[in-house]
C-alpha cells in the first residue's frame, strides 16, 4: 500500500489538514524511525481525528478504496497457498508466502488506520478470481496462477505511480511513496521471472511496449505502456544514442488512473 499517496490525496482534498495538527515536516518525521511500524495505524488515525473530529468521510473513502484493492491481493495469495499442489515447494512457495504476508500486513494496517480515524471499515467484497470464467484454472494450474499474479502486480505498480505527480512538491511524501512503489515493482519483477523460469511466458522483469506476455484477457492492464515520449522528450534515439522503441518503453512505467484500475479489477469482484 502506498502510504505516501494516501497522505497526499488527503492533502489534495484539504490543503490545511496538516497545518491544523502540526507542521508537515514534523508529521513525516513522526512516521520515521522513531515510530514502530506496529503503531503507525494508530498514529495515523489519531492525526485524522485531531484534524477533522467526526468528519472523516473524505479520508476514510480514500483508505477504504485502498483497502478493497489490498483485500483482493491478500485473498488471492492466501487462496493460492491453501490450494494443495498449486505452488511448488522450496523457493516458489517461499516467494509467494512472502508476498502474501506483505498483502495481509497492508490489510491489517489499513483496517486499524480507518478504525483509529473513527471511520467504518469497508466490508471485504466477494471475489471471483476466475474473472467470470476467464481464468477457470487459476487455483489449479500454476501457469494461470502466475499469469494472474503478474497482472495484479503490474497493475498495482502503475496504480501507485498514477498519484506520484501529486507528490512532487513534498520531498518527504515523495520519498515514502517511491520507497513503497519500488517494493511493489520488485514483487512484479519476481513474479515475471518465475513465469520466465518455468517457460510460462516470453517476459522480461519489466514491461516491453504494451505486451502482457499473457494475452488479450488482461490487455487493459498494459494499454498505454507503449509510450516512448517522456515529459515532451522523445526517448527513441535521444541525443543520437541507439535506443529502440522497446528500450524506451521498458525504461518507464506509465501511470494508471483510479478509474482505470477500478475497471481492471471489476471482473474479479462479484456484484
Amino acid at each position: 500500500m502506498n502510504f505516501g499517496n494516501i497522505l497526499n490525496e488527503i492533502e489534495q482534498a484539504d490543503p490545511e489538514v496538516f497545518e491544523r495538527t502540526s507542521q508537515r515536516r514534523d508529521i513525516f518525521k513522526s512516521f520515521g524511525a522513531k515510530v514502530a511500524v506496529a503503531v503507525l495505524p494508530f498514529a495515523l488515525g489519531s492525526l485524522f481525528k485531531k484534524a477533522y473530529g467526526k468528519n472523516t468521510d473524505a479520508i476514510t473513502d480514500v483508505l477504504n478504496y485502498a483497502l478493497t484493492l489490498e483485500y483482493l491481493e491478500a485473498e488471492f495469495y492466501n487462496k493460492a497457498l491453501a490450494s494443495a499442489g498449486l505452488i511448488p515447494s522450496g523457493a516458489p512457495n517461499g516467494a509467494i508466502s512472502t508476498i502474501a504476508a506483505h498483502e495481509n500486513a497492508h490489510v491489517a494496517f489499513l483496517k486499524t488506520a480507518i478504525s483509529g480515524a473513527g471511520g467504518t471499515v469497508v466490508a471485504k467484497p466477494t471475489f471471483d478470481f476466475t474473472a467470470g470464467g476467464a481464468f477457470p484454472s487459476v487455483f489449479s494450474d500454476y501457469a494461470t496462477f502466475l499469469a494472474v499474479a503478474q497482472t495484479f502486480e503490474d497493475t498495482g505498480v502503475r496504480a501507485y505511480k498514477g498519484q506520484a505527480g501529486n507528490l512532487i512538491t513534498s520531498n518527504e511524501v515523495l520519498t515514502a511513496a517511491l520507497q513503497i512503489h519500488s517494493v511493489e515493482a520488485r514483487h512484479a519483477s519476481h513474479i515475471r521471472q518465475m513465469r520466465k523460469a518455468n517457460g510460462f511466458g516470453d517476459v522480461k522483469p519489466w514491461i516491453t511496449g504494451k505486451d502482457s506476455g499473457i494475452g488479450s484477457a488482461v490487455q487493459a492492464s498494459y494499454n498505454g505502456e507503449e509510450v516512448t515520449n517522456q515529459a515532451g522528450v522523445e526517448i527513441v534515439g535521444i541525443n543520437g544514442q541507439v535506443i529502440s522503441a522497446n528500450a524506451a518503453t521498458e525504461a518507464f512505467d506509465e501511470p494508471l488512473s483510479k478509474d482505470a484500475v477500478l475497471a481492471i479489477v471489476k471482473p474479479f469482484i462479484v456484484p
